[in-house]
């Protein structure tokens, strides 16, 4: 896999000057890695981050995802659910295995997985994407150090891959509906790769 100008690689950066340091903002569908001391943050509503690093070499990544909502597709796409999850999981991992973690010393952290997206006949899809992202590191064998999952307001995080360090906000009033706009256009088109059969929309 190329990982070199890949348009999910988030590309919203700008300097943090609470933080004092450079920041990459990530959306849904992108993630992003680096051994630089950067902060990451994403907004989540339903959809799930996992944060991943190598406290040895303090590499660390985060990705921003849902999964494809089953219970409004057919019954043959629950897998297609579960495999295109599994591949948002995988990309983030094997790029910071490129840039020179050790699968071994993995760990994680979660966050997200909110039932935010009222009036949809699937509003547990917060509840399946952080089930989900909870049994893939168990299944791994990747340490989960922290979560903060479920519940009924967004989540801004801020991820400090070199420290390992999360700041979690809970979003108690939204003054806008871009927080649910964004991941009702991005659940529409995870819908539609999944029933395409494909999971590319990471390359």
């Amino acid at each position: 896999m190329n990982f070199d100008n890949n348009p999910f690689m988030a590309p919203n950066r700008y300097y943090d000057r609470h933080f004092e340091r450079e920041a990459v903002k990530i959306l849904p569908g992108e993630y992003y890695v680096t051994k630089a001391p950067t902060l990451i943050v994403t907004v989540l509503g339903s959809c799930v981050s996992a944060c991943i690093r190598d406290p040895a070499t303090r590499i660390g990544g985060m990705n921003h995802f849902m999964l494809p909502g089953s219970d409004d597709l057919s019954n043959s796409l629950v897998g297609e659910s579960a495999r295109y999850g599994a591949y948002a999981m995988e990309i983030l991992i094997n790029h910071l295995l490129k840039l020179g973690a050790s699968r071994d010393r993995l760990e994680a952290k979660v966050f997200g997985g909110g039932n935010v997206l009222k009036g949809f006949s699937v509003n547990r899809v917060g509840h399946r994407n952080a089930e989900f992202v909870l049994e893939y590191l168990k299944n791994e064998s990747i340490p989960l150090l922290a979560s903060d999952v479920a519940g009924e307001y967004p989540r801004k995080i801020y991820y400090f891959p070199d420290t390992g360090k999360v700041l979690v906000r809970k979003i108690r009033t939204l003054h806008n509906a871009t927080i649910l706009d964004r991941e009702s256009e991005y659940r529409l088109k995870v819908r539609q790769t999944a029933g395409s059969g494909s999971v590319d929309l990471f390359e």
